[in-house]
């Protein structure tokens, strides 16, 4: 089942490519953290003016984060936000030789960054097995009987429990995917999802 749903969405969005624009390490995890509680196509409008102005790692790092908010205000939660983006390119100048660490226990200690945000990071930069349980994730498992409960890590860990390692990053960036045309949190077009026969919501409903 599960590698049948892994190929059926391969064959539907063969580049599974995340949807946040950045040239530079650091600024996929700036946007990242931009991203919480915002859309990625919000932060997409943001970060070239942003990353403009502060373009360099150690520009983030000196920047007043009065002067940060001004440039990420319209994201939402812009205070902490701001406030997490300096502070965590400080500690990759000066814990992280300027780089992204490589290991989830490395990456959560910087300031806003989770698991989710760490998940990303080691997949989309590194190519490590990675699972990024986002709501079109946790929402798309449970519809789908991958997962069970609402709570990012344990979705995670159950993914991780099934999806061939080598598969679970792209495969979550499909999830956004499919969950954004298809399998949408309200009105979901279950008339045209390629998932249907795996699907408990449209069994039920069937």
């Amino acid at each position: 089942m599960v590698q049948s749903i892994i190929d059926i969405l391969k064959e539907r969005y063969p580049e599974a490519l995340c949807a946040l624009h950045y040239g530079k390490d650091y600024e996929l995890m700036i946007a990242v953290r931009l991203s919480a509680q915002c859309t990625d196509a919000r932060v997409n409008l943001i970060t070239p003016a942003l990353f403009e102005r502060f373009d360099s790692l150690d520009a983030f790092a000196d920047a007043d984060v009065l002067e940060v908010e001004t440039y990420v205000h319209s994201c939402g939660f812009y205070r902490q936000k701001a406030k997490d983006i300096v502070l965590a390119c400080r500690m990759l100048r000066e814990q992280f030789g300027r780089k992204i660490p490589r290991t989830m226990d490395e990456l959560l200690t910087l300031p806003g960054v989770g698991r989710k945000t760490a998940n990303l990071l080691l997949g989309d930069l590194y190519g490590q097995p990675a699972v990024v349980c986002d709501t079109h994730c946790i929402r798309i498992a449970n519809r789908l009987g991958l997962a069970k409960g609402k709570e990012p890590e344990k979705v995670e860990m159950q993914l991780r429990a099934i999806l061939p390692p080598e598969e679970s990053s792209d495969f979550c960036h499909r999830i956004v995917l499919f969950g954004r045309e298809i399998c949408t949190a309200r009105a979901p077009k279950c008339d045209q999802c390629p998932l249907r026969p795996f699907c408990k919501e449209f069994t039920r409903v069937d």
